[in-house]
């Protein structure tokens, strides 16, 4: 017999219904496990029976073997219970759910211009740095991270680094960093601004072709093109994407906070029509 039928009957699926809702695994004191949703709740509770070597279906075994009870609740569309779900993850952080359950940690990069210099920041608190402006919220802090470091490592080439301590004075946040130039174009803080906001690749590519010119980015070939690369990246996997949703939705608030970042893209997200969910939010 199935571990699934084992624990909660051969007959369980009969009693879901075929219609869109959340579900939530419980282990056997209650302690909230798992929440998942679907356009097809008995058709997503039953990809739970099937075992294999595959990633996914190793993390659905393991769940079905922690948990002692099944609860669901229906919703009124897939796209309900989609936003159903989010902020359920948001609210009570299951600790078998990773996506959506941590906006807190969802990065903003900050421009400031002052004079003749530019200041940039990485930040998860974009309020400790009231004098700059951000783009954001982004998802993935790896994507993000990458991509600022790589700016900032560039920007040595085409501009003067200011002082640590003169970027100390614009704020301070744990895990965030401020860097700041002296000598880059005037426009700078714009158009590296209508990047960050999904709007325009310019800024980048006048930067590939001032680094053509700079003799040290030239000796380190390689290094410059993936730099360009994990910005270009970030252009299209971050910031066109969010500019995409935000006209899609006309949603007012920029920067986009970070809770309603997910909410904001399950709006837009494809629903699906009497089918159950594709796996893999676990």
């Amino acid at each position: 017999m199935r571990l699934f039928d084992e624990k909660f009957g051969a007959r369980f699926l009969a009693d879901v219904p075929a219609a869109p809702g959340v579900y939530r695994f419980h282990d056997a004191t209650g302690v909230l496990l798992y929440v998942g949703q679907s356009a097809n709740l008995r058709r997503r509770l039953g990809q739970y029976r099937l075992t294999g070597r595959r990633k996914k279906e190793r993390k659905r075994r393991a769940l079905v073997k922690a948990a002692a009870r099944i609860t669901w609740e229906i919703c009124e569309s897939p796209l309900a219970a989609a936003l159903a779900e989010i902020r359920l993850i948001q609210t009570l952080r299951p600790p078998r759910n990773v996506a959506s359950a941590y906006p807190f940690l969802y990065p903003f990069v900050g421009i400031a211009a002052e004079g003749d210099e530019i200041y940039f920041c990485l930040t998860t608190a974009p309020a400790a740095f009231p004098t700059l402006d951000f783009h954001g919220a982004f998802r993935s802090r790896d994507t993000t991270r990458t991509a600022f470091f790589a700016l900032m490592t560039l920007l040595r080439y085409v501009g003067h680094p200011v002082p640590r301590h003169r970027c100390r004075r614009l704020g301070a946040a744990r895990h965030s960093v401020v860097r700041g130039f002296r000598r880059l174009p005037a426009d700078s803080a714009a158009t590296w601004g209508d990047l960050l906001r999904g709007k325009s690749r310019h800024a980048l590519e006048r930067l590939a072709l001032r680094l053509v010119e700079h003799a040290g980015a030239r000796a380190r070939r390689k290094e410059t093109h993936e730099a360009l690369r994990a910005i270009a990246r970030f252009f299209e996997e971050e910031a066109c994407p969010l500019a995409r949703v935000r006209a899609s939705t006309g949603f007012p608030l920029y920067p986009v906070p970070q809770r309603d970042r997910d909410l904001l893209f399950a709006r837009c997200r494809p629903q699906p029509m009497g089918v159950g969910s594709a796996p893999g939010r676990e």
